[in-house]
């Protein structure tokens, strides 16, 4: 299962959002830094109004749908790269992770400390970027060092490897991450080595007060971090209220609907970030639905049906004949399996078929 990491300096709503996402209260909120000091790790699902369409078609009564793990890591301050704070930790602990979410304060409220002062958050972002590049610099002069003797001797691997290296650091060296880095497939195949904490991709939560969320959009703040992480990170940006969403953990589906409605938002945006983080990583879902279930499986976009087929058992992949394939919007719109078979919906595709996101499959196999 792939990770997102949830970072961003102390007192932002780190722990408050990764209690909202996982729907638990696992990770300690409080009004000081450092409140979060070891990862707090949670499986969270990924919502999906498909889901209970198919359930219908199928006439079951069981659902299971995607899933992905989020890690509430330490919050940082300036000087990590160099141990400050829990900075290497801070470090550690990202460098596992497959992509970030950065949390930032978009909210002003004097009864919560923020560490540098006044609420200035493309600032935030850049004390946190400054110590992704710093720490990615570092890590790329010592390879360098260590790969231009092989390049020297001829080791066309070496060769490849210093190349690259040799436009990261100085593109580091101007305050960019690694991934605005223009690189070519083979590139970004090879940068994957190195496990730099800027080559991850990344989204931005804007964290806003409760009464903020309904005009998001129109929030300054928010505003800010929209047009600098367009330009400077290629990167979207998500606004959230953690704080609401801690206040829904307990309420029942109904009470939390009519709290939101309240607030003027059908959403506290917490939705919106699980779902683009699961874009993020470059994840995409199909179905299977039938009588015992119906299931949502997690692949990463690209994927061809036989490796589509092994998330679900390895022998579906090695004796992978054909699958049954129709597209979710068909079969919602016609009604059953049936009904897309007569409208010629429901197809054979073979090992070479690319899975759609929304491919309803049923797979044929031997071994």
């Amino acid at each position: 299962m792939l990770t997102a990491g949830i970072v961003g300096l102390p007192n932002v709503g780190k722990s408050t959002l990764f209690n909202a996402l996982t729907r638990s209260r696992k990770a300690e909120a409080a009004n000081y830094p450092f409140c979060t000091i070891d990862p707090n790790v949670g499986v969270v699902v990924v919502p999906d109004d498909r889901l209970p369409v198919l359930q219908k078609i199928a006439r079951t009564g069981v659902i299971v749908p995607a899933a992905i793990e989020f890690v509430d890591i330490a919050g940082l301050v300036a000087g990590a790269s160099k141990g400050e704070g829990l900075g290497n930790q801070f470090l550690a602990n990202i460098r596992e992770v497959d992509a970030i979410i950065q949390v930032v304060r978009c909210f002003e409220d004097s009864d919560i400390v923020h560490t540098m002062g006044r609420i200035d958050p493309v600032r935030d972002i850049e004390v946190i970027t400054t110590e992704l590049v710093l720490a990615d610099l570092e890590a790329v002069t010592k390879r360098i060092e260590k790969n231009q003797k092989k390049a020297k001797s001829g080791d066309k691997e070496a060769q490849a490897e210093l190349a690259l290296l040799q436009r990261l650091e100085p593109h580091l060296n101007a305050g960019r991450t690694a991934n605005v880095l223009p690189a070519t497939a083979e590139e970004q195949a090879l940068m994957k080595l190195f496990q730099l904490l800027t080559a991850k991709p990344v989204i931005f939560a804007c964290n806003v007060a409760e009464n903020d969320l309904a005009t998001a959009e129109q929030n300054p703040f928010v505003q800010q971090v929209a047009g600098y992480v367009r330009t400077h990170h290629d990167a979207a940006y998500v606004p959230i209220s953690a704080k609401i969403e801690a206040e829904l953990i307990d309420l029942p589906p109904e009470e939390a609907r009519a709290f939101l409605k309240d607030l003027g938002v059908d959403d506290s945006g917490v939705s919106a970030l699980i779902r683009a983080t699961y874009a993020l990583l470059g994840l995409q879902t199909y179905f299977t639905a039938g009588e015992k279930e119906v299931r949502a499986w997690t692949i990463k976009k690209g994927w061809k049906a036989p490796e589509a087929a092994g998330v679900i058992h390895t022998d579906f992949q090695k004796g992978f004949i054909k699958a049954e394939v129709v597209a979710y919007d068909e079969l919602a719109r016609l009604g059953s399996i049936a009904a897309a078979r007569e409208a010629g919906k429901y197809r054979l595709e073979g090992k070479d078929y690319v899975v759609a996101d929304g491919d309803v499959i049923l797979f044929r196999f031997n071994v």
